[in-house]
C-alpha cells in the first residue's frame, strides 16, 4: 500500500503556489477548460428557424453594403446581385459557403505550449482590448492610455494562466503616433507574452506588418507561417448592414495567409438594430454570415468564428448597457444560432460601470456566465473592461481573473467525479455521527486541491477582517497588480527572433510606418 498522501490535480489544478509572471501568488496551472455543461437554449426549434429565415431574407431581399471594392468584385464573380455597394446573396449559396468553415481549429503562438483550440467545448478567455482610457486606484481618475500602461496590462495578460490569448491593445497608447503604434505595441505583446496575438484590421500596412512580426517572433519560414494559424483578427460590421473597407481587407489578407478571423457585429437593440432582441440577433447573424460566406468563397475551409456583441441601450440616454438580462439572452440566442451553423462562437465579458465596484462585478459576472451558458468558445474583454469599453483598469483585470478562475474551477472533473473514493462511504463510516472530517486521512490526502483558493477575495468574517487591517477588494487587487509588476519575468525568447523583431520595427519606422488614412 502506498503510504504517500495522494494529491489529485485533476484538470491541471495547482497543488501548490504557482508563479504568476514572477509573483508567487496562488493560481491554477495553465490549461484550456472544457465547458461540459449543456448550453442554455431560450429559443425553441421554431425560434431558431424564425431567426434563420429572417437572416436569409435580409441577405436576399435587403442586402449588405460592402465599402470594399475588392469584395464587390469577388461578390460579382460569385454570382451575387450587386447594385453599387449593395450585395444581395441567395441563401443556398450562403449555407453552402458557411458549411465549408471548420467547427474547430487551433492557433499556435511562438510558444507551442500556449496553443489554443477554438471550437468544440473549449472556452478561452482574453484580456480587455481597445479602451482609449486607463484608470487605476493610484490615479483616481481616467486618463488617456500610454505605452507603459499598455505594457503593464500585457504583463497581467501573461501573468494570469486563466487568460488564454492576448487580444487587441489592452489600452490604446495615444502617446505613440498612430503610424507606428502597431509596431511598438506588437513588439511589446510578442516579447512580454508568449500567448496567441491579435492584429487589428486597420489598413493593409498594419496587417502585413503584424503578420511579419508574428512570423519573426516564432522563428518561422513563410511556408511554416502560412501552413496553419498563428494569429487572428477580429472585425465588427458597421451596423446596420455595412462592412467597411479596412476590416474586410484585413480579413482577406489574413485568410489568404492561412490565419484566423472572427466576425462580430456590434448591434445595440434600439440604436443600430431593432429594439427587440430577436430582431437585433437576426440582424447580427445576417451581417456575420455575409462576411463568413465571402471568406469561405475566397479560401474554402479558412478558420472563422461568428461573434456576438448584441446588447440594449438606455432608451433615455442612448448609452450602451452590458451584463443586462437582454445582453445575456442575446448571447444565449446567438449561441444556438452558432451551433445551428456549425461555427465556433465568440462572446464577451463587459460592463457599463465606471469604477471596479459591485455594479462592475455583477454586470461582468452576468456577461461571463452568459458566455458559459451560450457555449461560447472565445470570450473577449474577459478581464479589465470598464465604462462600456472606454476604460481599462488593472484592478478590474485582477478582480475579473478571480471570477474566471472560479469558472475554470467549476469545470474541473473532480467536482463531479463519482468514483467510490469520491462517494466516500468509508470516510463517512469513519466519522460517523459524532466526529468531523477535518482530520481524517481522506481529507488530508486532498486538502490542497479540495476547494477554490482566492487570490483577491477575503472570506474571513467581518470581525476578523476588521481586526486584521483588511482593505476593500479593489485595494487588494491594486496591491496584487504591483506585486506582479515588481517581479514580472518576460517569457523566454530566442535572441535571433528578438533581434529580427527589433530590426523590423526600426526599418518600418524609418519607412514611416503605416498611413493614417486608409
Amino acid at each position: 500500500m502506498n503510504e504517500q498522501p495522494r494529491r489529485r490535480r485533476a484538470g491541471g489544478r495547482a497543488a501548490n503556489t504557482a508563479r504568476r509572471g514572477g509573483a508567487d501568488l496562488h493560481q491554477s496551472d495553465w490549461r484550456i477548460p472544457l465547458n461540459t455543461d449543456a448550453p442554455t437554449e431560450p429559443l425553441r426549434p421554431e425560434g431558431v428557424q424564425a431567426i434563420h429565415e429572417g437572416a436569409m431574407r435580409i441577405l436576399e431581399e435587403i442586402g449588405i453594403d460592402y465599402l470594399n471594392p475588392e469584395a464587390i468584385e469577388i461578390w460579382k464573380e460569385a454570382g451575387a446581385i450587386v447594385s453599387g455597394e449593395n450585395v444581395r446573396i441567395g441563401r443556398d449559396f450562403v449555407m453552402e459557403m458557411v458549411a465549408k468553415a471548420p467547427s474547430q481549429f487551433t492557433i499556435t503562438p511562438r510558444n507551442p505550449a500556449r496553443e489554443i483550440t477554438v471550437g468544440g467545448k473549449h472556452i478561452l478567455f482574453g484580456n480587455v482590448s481597445s479602451p482609449p482610457n486607463y484608470m487605476d486606484l493610484s490615479l483616481g481618475r481616467k486618463v488617456p492610455g500610454t505605452r507603459e500602461q499598455c505594457a503593464n496590462l500585457l504583463r497581467l495578460t501573461q501573468a494570469f494562466n486563466c487568460i488564454h490569448f492576448a487580444g487587441g491593445y489592452p489600452v490604446e497608447p495615444v502617446d505613440v503616433h498612430a503610424s507606428v503604434r502597431h509596431l511598438d505595441v506588437l513588439f511589446d505583446k510578442l516579447t512580454l507574452t508568449d500567448k496567441v496575438a491579435h492584429a487589428y484590421s486597420l489598413g493593409p500596412a498594419r496587417v502585413e506588418d503584424v503578420m511579419e512580426m508574428v512570423r519573426l517572433a516564432g522563428g518561422l519560414s513563410e511556408d511554416e507561417f502560412r501552413a496553419r494559424p498563428h494569429m487572428y483578427t477580429n472585425i465588427n460590421s458597421s451596423s446596420p448592414l455595412k462592412h467597411d473597407y479596412p476590416m474586410i481587407d484585413g480579413c482577406l489578407r489574413l485568410i489568404r495567409a492561412g490565419q484566423a478571423v472572427m466576425v462580430t457585429p456590434f448591434t445595440l437593440a434600439g440604436a443600430m438594430a431593432p429594439v427587440t432582441m430577436a430582431g437585433a440577433v437576426t440582424l447580427s447573424i445576417a451581417e456575420a454570415l455575409s462576411a463568413i460566406a465571402l471568406f469561405q468563397y475566397v479560401r474554402p475551409g479558412c478558420p472563422c468564428v461568428i461573434g456576438t456583441f448584441t446588447s440594449n441601450v438606455d432608451m433615455k440616454s442612448g448609452a450602451p448597457a452590458f451584463g443586462t438580462p437582454e445582453y445575456m439572452r442575446a448571447t444565449q440566442m446567438t449561441g444556438q444560432m452558432a451551433r445551428f451553423y456549425g461555427l465556433p462562437l465568440r462572446a464577451s465579458g463587459s460592463c457599463a460601470a465606471n469604477v471596479p465596484d459591485g455594479q462592475a462585478m455583477w454586470e461582468t459576472g452576468n456577461a461571463l456566465w452568459s458566455a458559459v451558458q451560450s457555449g461560447a468558445n472565445v470570450v473577449y474583454h474577459a478581464a479589465g473592461w470598464l465604462e462600456g469599453g472606454l476604460i481599462a483598469s488593472p484592478e478590474k483585470f485582477i478582480m475579473d481573473c478571480e471570477v474566471i478562475s472560479m469558472i475554470q474551477r467549476y469545470f474541473e472533473p473532480e467536482l463531479v467525479a463519482t468514483e467510490p473514493e469520491d462517494i466516500a462511504v468509508d470516510a463517512i463510516r469513519e466519522v460517523g455521527s459524532h466526529g468531523h472530517f477535518f482530520g481524517i486521512q481522506h481529507t488530508q490526502d486532498r486538502y490542497e486541491t479540495a476547494f477554490y483558493s482566492p487570490f483577491v477575495s477575503d472570506w474571513r468574517n467581518f470581525e476578523a477582517w476588521e481586526l486584521g487591517g483588511a482593505v476593500w477588494t479593489p485595494e487588494r487587487a491594486h496591491r496584487v497588480y504591483h506585486e506582479i509588476l515588481s517581479s514580472f519575468e518576460p517569457p523566454p525568447m530566442a535572441d535571433a527572433a528578438r533581434g529580427a523583431l527589433e530590426e523590423f520595427v526600426i526599418r518600418r519606422k524609418e519607412e514611416g510606418g503605416a498611413p493614417t488614412d486608409f
